[in-house]
C-alpha cells in the first residue's frame, strides 16, 4: 500500500498575517513532498473588513475565488519544488473547534497558521483563535507572526528544560535544519547557573550529540535572573535565530512559561516563528 503523504494545515482568513503563513508552509512543504490544504472558517466580522458585504452568498463566493487564487499560485511555485498537492477547503463552525476538528478527523500532519488574524492588531499579543489551537492542537503547531516574511533560515533554537522528550524532539528540528543547511542551537535559559544545571546540560550533550548526528549543532546554557522567557529572547536576538521550537509537554519550558497566560506570553516571540512540538 502507498504510503499516506504528509499533511500540512493551514487556516488562513486572507490576512496579511494568514498569507505569511501560506508561504512558510508551502516552503515546508516542499520538504515533506507534502499535501498543503489551505483551510477557510468563513466568519461574517472578517468579511466586513476585507469585501465590505454582509451576505452569506457573497461570503462563500470571496472566500472560493481567493482560495483557489492563492492554491494556484502555491502550486505554479511549490509544486516543481516537492509539494504534492494544494488542495482548498471552506467549512463552517467555530474557527479554533473546526480547525482542531478536522486536523484530527482528516490525519493532519502539522498545521501552519499566523499569529493574528483580520481582527487582531492588539500590540504584541497572540491573537485568542491562534493561541487556543496551539493550546488544544494534537498535532506540531508552527505559528508566523504578521511582519515575518519566509527566507532561508539560517539557524533553528531549541529550548530545553532536559526532558527524555527532547530526544526525539530535536530530531524534528534537526530534519529541518538538514534540508534548509542551517544551524540548530539547543538552548537552556535558567534563572540563575547552578552547579545541578552545569551537570545536566553536560549530560545532555553527552546524550542527545550521538543521537542525532548533526554536525551543526551548539549546545547553550543561559543564565538571565529576571525572567527565563525574556533570556530567550534576547537570545534569539543575539544569536539571529530564525525559529524558535520548544516541546509543548508536563514540566516541559513551554508549560511552565506559556499556559499560565498564553497569548500574551507568546508576545515575547511575536518577530520569530515559533514551532511548537506536540508529537514525539
Amino acid at each position: 500500500m502507498p504510503t499516506r503523504p504528509f499533511t500540512i494545515l493551514c487556516p488562513t482568513d486572507f490576512s496579511e498575517c494568514s498569507l505569511n503563513a501560506i508561504e512558510y508552509a508551502s516552503r515546508i512543504g516542499e520538504h515533506y513532498e507534502a499535501v498543503l490544504i489551505l483551510f477557510h472558517v468563513p466568519n461574517l466580522e472578517d468579511y466586513k473588513k476585507l469585501a465590505n458585504s454582509e451576505e452569506p452568498s457573497d461570503m462563500h463566493r470571496f472566500a472560493a475565488v481567493k482560495l483557489t487564487s492563492l492554491a494556484e499560485t502555491v502550486k505554479s511555485e511549490s509544486l516543481k519544488n516537492g509539494l504534492n498537492d494544494c488542495q482548498t477547503v471552506i467549512k463552517e463552525g467555530k474557527t479554533v473547534q473546526t480547525i482542531l476538528d478536522y486536523a484530527d478527523t482528516h490525519a493532519v500532519d502539522l498545521i501552519v497558521m499566523g499569529t493574528e488574524g483580520v481582527n487582531d492588531f492588539k500590540k504584541n499579543f497572540i491573537g485568542t483563535k491562534a493561541s487556543k489551537v496551539v493550546e488544544n492542537a494534537l498535532q506540531d503547531v508552527f505559528m508566523i507572526p504578521r511582519k515575518v516574511y519566509f527566507r532561508q533560515p539560517r539557524k533553528l533554537v531549541y529550548a530545553t528544560d532536559y526532558l527524555e522528550e527532547d530526544k526525539l524532539a530535536i530530531q524534528k528540528v534537526v530534519e529541518m535544519a538538514g534540508y534548509f543547511n542551517c544551524e540548530v542551537d539547543i538552548v537552556h535559559v535558567g534563572t540563575r547557573l547552578r552547579t545541578i544545571d552545569k551537570a545536566l546540560h553536560q549530560t545532555m550533550i553527552e546524550e542527545i550529540y550521538p543521537f542525532i548526528k548533526y554536525e551543526k549543532t551548539n549546545f547553550v546554557l543561559k543564565a538571565y535572573r529576571d525572567d527565563p522567557g525574556l533570556g530567550l529572547e534576547s537570545y534569539l536576538i543575539s544569536a539571529k535565530g530564525d525559529v524558535l521550537f520548544t516541546l509543548s509537554k508536563k514540566k516541559s519550558w513551554f508549560e511552565s512559561l506559556f499556559t499560565k497566560n498564553l497569548s500574551r506570553k507568546m508576545s515575547y516571540f511575536i518577530n520569530k516563528p515559533l514551532y511548537v512540538i506536540k508529537n514525539v
